[in-house]
């Protein structure tokens, strides 16, 4: 994954944007594609060459918006029965006891906040939010705020530290770089095994109810 990765980020800005927008969105419907790491990538690339970054910028957050939409459909359309149907994601009852609860607890701005939890699977608010039958015009805002927050946040971060990778490299030496490489892997290694742990995570909880 990442010599994948390695491979296609240096051609970020010159076609790169599409790739950004194809990752993210796919990540979005809930496969195991690494889209935080892809804008990460993309603004810390556009950081080291001083490029412009509302490209993109726009696409992961059409991306994210377009993903949640149709994830947000699907699960207005076949409910909990049907999504256990869709086999890319990976979806139980089981595992989606945690996002429901999360649900629950904090109603529509789940949309926007499941977005920052690195072990919830995009997909899951916006699948859980569409079982719930949440309202269009509600699901829409927080979805179009927490797509643009999210995309900005992460390309943003990648942009300071490729601004800063020159005196990073100069003042650590190459354990900059080895910290670089192990906190990709630790962001990828997420988003590969997020599915999992998120049912892990379920399971226990369920666990914890019954020994009350």
């Amino acid at each position: 994954m990442l010599h994948w990765l390695h491979s296609l980020l240096p051609h970020l800005p010159h076609y790169g944007y599409l790739l950004v927008f194809i990752v993210v969105f796919l990540n979005n419907l809930g496969f195991p594609l690494p889209g935080e790491t892809i804008l990460l990538g993309a603004g810390f690339i556009l950081g080291k060459a001083a490029g412009s970054l509302w490209e993109p910028i726009v696409a992961g957050t059409v991306a994210c918006f377009l993903g949640g939409i149709c994830s947000f459909s699907l699960g207005r359309r076949l409910g909990q029965g049907g999504l256990e149907k869709i086999h890319w994601l990976h979806l139980t009852s089981k595992t989606l006891k945690w996002p429901e609860r999360f649900f629950k607890r904090h109603g529509a701005k789940t949309v926007f906040i499941a977005r920052f939890i690195a072990l919830f699977p995009p997909v899951a608010a916006d699948l859980v939010a569409g079982m719930a039958k949440m309202p269009w015009r509600i699901f829409l805002f927080y979805n179009l705020t927490g797509s643009a927050a999210y995309t900005t946040s992460y390309v943003l971060m990648g942009y300071f530290f490729g601004k800063q990778w020159k005196l990073l490299k100069a003042w650590l030496g190459p354990t900059a770089l080895y910290l670089t490489l192990a906190g990709i892997a630790l962001i990828v290694l997420g988003v590969i095994f997020r599915h999992s742990l998120s049912g892990f995570l379920a399971r226990v909880s369920s666990k914890s109810r019954k020994r009350k």
